[in-house]
């Protein structure tokens, strides 16, 4: 068993005789409160709780999050569909921040459009309330049978599978076993009339408001506070008019999750934030003036099957999501102005320094997720390496200046000096993370993956030092001289430099879109490229042969450009053959562009 689950076991235990102890410590008096093991009974209770949630939500991305992310980048133009996938992928994997980091990176990537992913928002907010729906229920009796049953999947499992379902049982377990601790540590609360009085003080709409909206951005979860809600409930505690208030301010406080995220991002990623934050306050607006009759139209609904509180409340945070969804589902485009109006293009955003925008050191507890952001670097660098090899051609025909594509203050040569840089930076810096990665708990389809893309971070710094090291030295030799190429010689280096280009690009949508037959188009090409290099080798020999001019004169430049180009072919196909045997199809490369 892992060191992991031995520390959860000893903190259950410690908990439980906690309680027990607190039990036998009563002084026969109804009215005296032991505060000392009331608050260690309910703060270790939401310990309990809020690591339970963790935990099923790793063991759900784990069984089923990579799937959701092929879903979420295969999204259509309709955002009808979106709204439903948004929702479809959150409720797997438990987490609408999960489907926000997904979103902001796809954005930038351009696998989909900033207005669909205001419908995956939508959708994403829908999604996240069945986790409420699943606490409402009150299985806290069975909860440490669940918590047996989870550590004995995870000890005992024959496949990952078995074992990563067993950690989503585990994780239930836990949640409703601090459930459990929460209501029992509050029962003595029953009777206590100040504690009544201060709750009473909560049915202010305003207070509750800002209570819900202050706690969910402390702890991060707006599910963690609408369990504690419903334990509430559960006790008696709240009605229903002040459960609503402070749902709402859960639904505003969550996203602080998204704009802390956004922060020292790209454009579209504060829009992606941003847009998440105009939808829920817009809405808590729409609904906070007419809560006594939302309340009492949830109460309706809940007659017929003769619900409690605690499942009216569940209730209503899914109505004011779902509602929410469809009211706005209509006006995301003009959403979408309204964001792009608050938040410019910036012609000049990135800035030519080299950083990383991804890597999370906080995340490498989490292997999943920093994965998931080192590819977000590894496909800035194929984006990098794209610009580069466009570039570079250029000199060679033209002895014109000119300046760089996204910055025009810098020269074309200082572009791709500059971007240089960069991939040596993140080629350090991402192979330092994987690293340290490497030394968590992984899996063996994880380890494979980390080891996989070192090696693909390195091949990818060899294609920018051929650029840098080995053309950009050609091109002064090539200006110096007072003959062009031959015709015949430019429109073959011109054809061979647009098959190299169209392999990288092949190499960048392969990652960007985890495309199978994408990689190996790119090992397919690999022998005709090299084929027609060698024809046109022929050719050029049969030039010279003939004593044209232009060709003797350029040979040595031709001759090794041809060659340096054929290098890159290899090392992308290379890299292509590593992504296939060790990237698997299942995770996105997130990308960005710069």
């Amino acid at each position: 068993m892992s060191k992991k689950y031995i520390k959860l076991m000893i903190l259950v235990m410690f908990v439980s005789a906690l309680q027990v102890t607190e039990l036998f410590a009563g002084t026969g008096d109804t009215n005296t409160i032991s505060w000392g093991f009331l608050l260690i009974g309910l703060f270790g209770g939401l310990a309990l709780f809020l690591y339970g949630m963790e935990q099923m939500s790793e063991g759900m991305k784990k069984t089923a999050g990579n799937q959701m992310k092929s879903i979420l980048a295969a999204l259509t133009k309709n955002r009808v569909i979106a709204l439903f996938v948004g929702a479809f992928v959150t409720m797997v994997i438990q987490s609408s921040s999960a489907t926000t980091v997904m979103l902001v990176s796809f954005v930038q990537s351009g696998l989909m459009s900033f207005v669909q992913s205001l419908g995956v928002i939508l959708g994403a907010d829908i999604g996240t309330t069945v986790t409420a729906q699943l606490i409402a229920f009150k299985l806290t009796d069975y909860a440490l049978l669940m918590v047996t049953l989870g550590i004995g999947m995870r000890m005992f499992g024959k496949n990952e599978n078995l074992k990563n379902i067993g950690e989503v049982l585990l994780g239930f377990g836990i949640l409703f076993y601090g459930m459990k601790l929460m209501s029992d540590s509050m029962r003595p609360l029953r009777t206590y009339q100040e504690f009544i009085d201060l709750l009473k003080g909560l049915e202010n709409p305003l207070l509750g408001l800002l209570v819900g909206a202050a706690f969910t951005a402390l702890v991060q979860s707006s599910s963690a506070f609408t369990g504690i809600l419903i334990v509430l409930a559960q006790q008696g505690f709240i009605t229903l008019e002040a459960g609503i208030p402070m749902l709402f301010g859960a639904n505003i406080g969550t996203c602080i999750t998204a704009g802390l995220a956004s922060i020292g991002t790209s454009r579209e990623a504060k829009r992606v934030a941003l847009a998440h934050v105009i939808f829920k306050i817009a809405g808590v607006a729409l609904f906070f003036f007419w809560i006594p009759a939302f309340a009492d139209m949830i109460r309706f609904l809940a007659e017929k099957y003769n619900s409690g509180t605690a499942r009216q409340i569940a209730n209503a945070h899914t109505i004011f999501n779902v509602s929410l969804g469809l009211f706005f589902l209509p006006c995301t485009n003009l959403f979408a102005k309204l964001i792009v109006r608050i938040l410019p293009d910036k012609p000049e955003e990135k800035g030519m320094q080299s950083v990383a925008w991804h890597l999370d050191d906080n995340k490498i507890i989490s292997p999943g997720i920093a994965i998931n952001l080192a590819r977000a670097e590894i496909a800035r660098m194929a984006k990098l390496l794209g610009r580069m090899q466009r570039a570079i051609i250029v000199p060679f025909f033209s002895n014109d200046p000119r300046q760089d594509e996204r910055f025009p203050n810098i020269s074309l040569i200082q572009g791709i000096e500059m971007r240089e840089q960069k991939v040596n930076f993140l080629q350090e810096k991402i192979k330092n993370y994987l690293l340290k990665i490497a030394k968590q708990e992984l899996t063996d389809e994880e380890s494979i993956k980390v080891f996989g893309m070192v090696m693909i971070v390195k091949d990818m710094e060899s294609l920018g030092d051929i650029i840098h090291r080995n053309m950009i030295p050609m091109i002064p030799k090539k200006r110096a001289m007072k003959t062009d190429f031959s015709n015949e010689g430019k429109e073959e280096l011109i054809i061979y430099h647009e098959k190299v280009c169209k392999q990288i690009r092949l190499l960048m949508e392969a990652f960007s879109e985890v495309s199978h037959e994408k990689a190996q188009r790119i090992m397919a090409k690999e022998r005709k490229y090299l084929d027609l290099e060698s024809q046109y080798r022929v050719r050029h020999l049969e030039r010279m042969r003939h004593e044209t001019k232009e060709s003797l004169e350029t040979h040595e430049v031709h001759v090794e450009l041809m060659d340096l180009m054929k290098q890159t072919i290899v090392y992308s196909s290379n890299i292509a053959k590593t992504f296939l045997t060790t990237c698997g199809q299942s995770d996105h490369f997130y990308t960005s562009t710069q």
